[in-house]
């Protein structure tokens, strides 16, 4: 029943209704208002906490002026790239609104438009600015993303150093190019969507009518005149730039501009150019006609012009003019790209010269070579990882890095090869049972010490320790930082004076241990604790008791993290190793700048490289891994993090790099001068092994450096497959030593590697070694360091490759120590039942007049405590193959009994040429003595006969033979049994 038929005078109104208390229900729009404002509250409170605690870190290592500066230059390129998005297209939206015609003709098309008006028209402010606004914000992240490239065109200067084709600075291409190619694909996305946005709302609204319909507005006509003839202008500007990014542009043979690019396809983009130009001032008259011809005309010239000048022309010229003879047009073209690629990469100063090998083995033949013995490091760092873990990780939640570090000591006076390892936390090794918030991150916060041993020695099989107390003296062992330092923890003595934090185990038991270092970030504070409870969504922050006054939050903890947050513009070297410095565990890492835009230079990938999947251009173009290409780098950082307070200091260490000048001006005060370095940490910085993978990667084609014989390609080299992993195609590690090539009187630490020629041959074709020493000179680094030397061993002359190494030493029948089974019965024998044979490194070593070939061979369990153990060493020379328990052994195996040379370097006999007496096994019978004393004189008499043919010496060959036959005679005599032999001529 309504309230209509209740009488109004009697009774009034209808009688009311018991609904209740008033309904107190927001309205659903006020409550999205809400739920939205509050959305933004938290999340303005979440970015707020994010860049305090950002600003705490950064701060803690003294950088915080170094991270606002960078973070106000984001946000400016952030704003600018915004507005310079937004306005246009906002300006467009309401300039084609405003201008829009009063009156419409309502033909049925007309009739149609004013149905998506009236559609629209509800929507239509809160999209004219919400669109530029969506637009806005995100081109304004992606202009702050370019605040690498905005820097370093703001601080990069002249190299002095010109392109052969356009005459311009290198500092162009490095700096320049990248930025205003940036700028324009930028301002020609935003033309494109103000174009957009305005043929869309003027054709809405009435303002553009199709052909035939009638006639557009002259409004209409000059807004989309203006815009197109923006479009038109970019579009010639990027005509040059595209011009002068042929530079970098990858073909056949060549990298940069060749014969067709030179000559067809620069002036190309230059008419180009032009033509775009004059399409913009069509563009513009057209609006006095307000025809659309003229800009038909304009679109449709400039692409036939694209296509026929653009496309076709330079395709007739590379057909017709260049391949019937490409030899002679482009060998000035291949010979920049030569010349750059080696300039880029830093191998212009390589020292090459022909090193041509022998095969035979002689007695004594290493004894000129004695220094370089020491060196001949058989602990390999891949292999004896669960070695140190199983005799020195002390306690299970301890580690070591799967493949350990290389590095030099000097102990007892002389400079000793050691491999070391950093005893790290792993907080995954802790027992299931003990692991809990407070465990995982204010107990188990460090790990504890260095352990190493001599590289070039072992003990029983095992490695033979040294003490770093007592070979390198007292230092700070506590490692906070490290590579396996993935997790936060949270130090300090927190509501308790009772150490929370596992220590050195002493005694069987666990020692505790406070924090008494300045690094990380002092968390006392409630503020500071609420802060880091938001970042790390954890409100542990501000219940545990561990978290008090002198708390302090260690994150980020790896040393490669760290250096990149500091420096992100840094590429770091994937091997950091750790090394005590002034009685402090220091991680070094050696930092590149790198490029992709250095003209003529050919790229390789940095990724593939590492990995080893890289190793010569042929790999480069077989490889999949291309994101990450650069045609540049240098090492121009020298970078250290201490272990126990995350200190991050880094070094200027290339001077001349124009990159890293740019970000020093960049950055004022983040990078210090080389000549700060001191002289103990000037002793254990080393060439990095990531960029001299990339240098024998380039100059496994590189090092020829001719155009015609380039283009020839009968000496393209690459690096052999590493023999101990099987056929993965990965390419084998360069090795750290110390040796001396042919052209150095004293050996030096350096790093090596090997080539085989490109295909299927596995024998040496070259050998490259760099001097990685820097010495210990305060702030100077050692003459030599960095020098690159290659042995090109000559086509005609056949030296067993490391395949080949690999597979004699397999397959040998060689015995040793006059025991009759053979290398190939003694390691099938290992590889079964409860043993397995693991292959160390092999290395090679340009001794003798040839090449020695050195590997470790190690033995584990198969099965239960399981850890390699060192048990044979192989040596090779000219495919002669020894082996023995002991490296001086084998020698002395592989050399008839005298190789010139023990196992710690010393030389045998009286040092010259001449062999001395072979060094004989104990209880030998006067003729067995008197039988080895003849072999051994009858090899040095073949030898001086040989050495007398070379030399066209009749005489000495006559005196020679003669001395062969009475040694002949003698063994005769000496053999068991006695005996004769009849050496008259007939």
């Amino acid at each position: 029943m309504s309230s209509a038929s209740w009488p109004d005078d009697e009774g009034g109104a209808p009688p009311p209704r018991d609904e209740g208390p008033p309904s107190r229900r927001v309205p659903p729009s006020r409550l999205a208002r809400v739920i939205a404002i509050i959305g933004v509250v938290l999340l303005l409170i979440s970015i707020a906490a994010s860049l305090w605690t950002e600003s705490l870190w950064f701060g803690s290592l003294g950088y915080s002026d170094m991270w606002w500066s960078r973070l106000r230059t984001q946000v400016i390129l952030f704003v600018l790239g915004g507005l310079l998005t937004a306005l246009p297209i906002g300006l467009s939206l309401w300039l084609a609104h405003r201008t829009r015609p009063m009156s419409v003709p309502m033909t049925p098309g007309e009739q149609a438009l004013a149905q998506y008006r009236r559609a629209i028209e509800p929507f239509r402010r809160t999209a004219a600015v919400a669109l530029p606004a969506v637009l806005g914000i995100l081109g304004g992240l992606a202009a702050a993303a370019q605040w690498q490239t905005w820097l370093l065109w703001r601080n990069g200067t002249n190299t002095g150093a010109t392109d052969a084709e356009f005459g311009r600075d290198i500092s162009y291409y490095l700096f320049a190019l990248p930025w205003w190619s940036f700028v324009v694909g930028f301002l020609t996305v935003v033309a494109l969507a103000s174009l957009l946005a305005a043929v869309f709302t003027h054709y809405v609204y009435g303002g553009i009518v199709p052909p035939g319909r009638g006639r557009s507005t002259r409004s209409a006509f000059l807004h989309l005149a203006i815009i197109a003839a923006t479009l038109a202008m970019l579009r010639a500007w990027s005509y040059v730039l595209s011009a002068h990014a042929l530079t970098t542009q990858e073909n056949e043979v060549l990298t940069g501009v060749g014969y067709t690019g030179a000559n067809a396809i620069v002036p190309t983009k230059y008419i180009l150019a032009v033509a775009a130009a004059m399409c913009a001032g069509l563009f513009l008259a057209s609006v006095r006609s307000r025809s659309w011809r003229l800009p038909t005309i304009a679109v449709g010239t400039l692409l036939v012009l694209s296509v026929v000048v653009g496309s076709i022309y330079p395709a007739l010229v590379e057909t017709y003019k260049v391949s019937p003879s490409r030899n002679s047009l482009e060998e000035p073209y291949l010979q920049r790209n030569i010349d750059a690629t080696r300039a880029a990469h830093g191998v212009t100063g390589v020292s090459t010269s022909s090193y041509d090998a022998v095969s035979d083995v002689s007695s004594g033949q290493l004894r000129e070579d004695a220094d370089s013995i020491p060196g001949i490091r058989l602990l390999d760092p891949s292999v004896v990882s669960p070695t140190y873990q199983e005799l020195q990780a002390q306690q299970p939640y301890y580690t070591f890095q799967d493949v350990l570090d290389v590095d030099r000591y000097t102990i007892d006076g002389e400079t000793t090869d050691v491999v070391v390892g950093a005893r790290e936390l792993d907080l995954s090794k802790v027992p299931s049972d003990r692991r809990d918030w407070v465990n995982d991150h204010t107990v188990y916060t460090h790990g504890y010490g260095l352990v190493m041993a001599r590289g070039t020695q072992s003990r029983a099989g095992n490695p033979q320790w040294l003490s770093p107390d007592t070979a390198i003296g007292t230092y700070e062992p506590r490692i906070y930082f490290g590579e396996e330092m993935n997790h936060f923890s949270i130090v300090g003595q927190g509501d308790t004076k009772t150490p929370r934090e596992i220590d050195q185990p002493t005694g069987g038991e666990e020692s505790r241990y406070t924090y008494q270092g300045k690094g990380g970030v002092a968390i006392g504070s409630r503020a500071r604790q609420a802060a880091y409870a938001l970042t790390h969504r954890d409100i542990k922050f501000l219940l545990s008791d561990a978290v008090g006054p002198d708390s302090r939050l260690l994150e980020h903890r790896t040393p490669k993290e760290r250096v990149k947050r500091v420096a992100p513009w840094l590429t770091v070297d994937d091997d950091v190793y750790p090394t005590v410095v002034d009685g402090r565990v220091q991680w070094v890492v050696d930092g590149y700048t790198t490029s992709q835009n250095y003209p003529y230079s050919t790229a390789f990938s940095m990724s593939g490289v590492q990995s080893g999947k890289v190793s010569s251009v042929q790999t480069q173009q077989a490889s999949s891994l291309v994101g990450d290409r650069i045609n540049y780098m240098r090492n121009s950082v020298k970078a250290t993090v201490d272990a126990y307070d995350g200190t991050v200091t880094l070094y200027t260490w290339d001077e001349s790099d124009p990159i890293v000048s740019a970000w020093d001006k960049a950055f004022p005060g983040l990078l210090k001068d080389k000549a700060q370095i001191s002289g103990d940490l000037m002793s254990h910085l080393r060439y990095p092994e990531d960029l001299f993978r990339m240098q024998r990667a380039v100059l496994a084609d590189y090092h020829v450096t001719s155009a015609s014989d380039f283009r020839a390609g009968q000496d393209r080299w690459r690096v052999p497959d590493d023999p101990s992993r099987g056929n993965d195609g990965v390419a084998q590690p360069p090795y750290f030593l110390s040796l001396a090539m042919p052209d150095q009187k004293a050996p030096s630490w350096s790093l090596t590697s090997t080539y085989i020629p490109r295909g299927s041959r596995n024998v040496m074709a070259g050998y490259l070694a760099v001097d990685a020493d820097a010495g210990d000179v305060k702030g100077r680094p050692a003459s030599g360091y960095g020098q690159l030397r290659l042995l090109s061993v000559p086509r005609n002359t056949t030296v067993p490759g490391v395949g080949q190494v690999q597979n004699d030493i397999v397959s040998s029948s060689a015995t040793s120590g006059g025991k009759g089974q053979t290398l190939t019965d003694y390691l099938n024998n290992a590889n079964r039942g409860g043993s397995q044979v693991a292959f160390g490194n092999q290395m090679a070593l340009p001794v003798g007049e040839g090449f020695l070939h050195v590997e470790p061979i190690y033995l584990s369990s198969a099965s239960g405590t399981s850890y390699p153990q060192l048990r044979v060493v192989v040596v090779t020379f000219g495919g002669k193959v020894a082996w023995a328990e002991d490296l001086e052994t084998a020698l002395d195996e592989l050399f008839g009994g005298d190789a010139g040379v023990d196992g710690q370097g010393k030389p045998t006999g009286d040092g010259t040429k001449e062999p001395t007496k072979p060094v004989e096994p104990k209880n030998l019978t006067a003729d067995e003595k008197k039988l080895r004393s003849a072999i051994a004189g009858m090899q040095k008499a073949y030898k001086d006969g040989q050495d007398a043919l070379k030399k066209g010496d009749f005489a000495a060959y006559d005196k020679a033979q003669k001395e062969l036959k009475l040694q002949l005679e003698e063994a005769a005599k000496a053999q068991p049994g006695g005996g004769s032999v009849d050496l008259s001529q007939s």
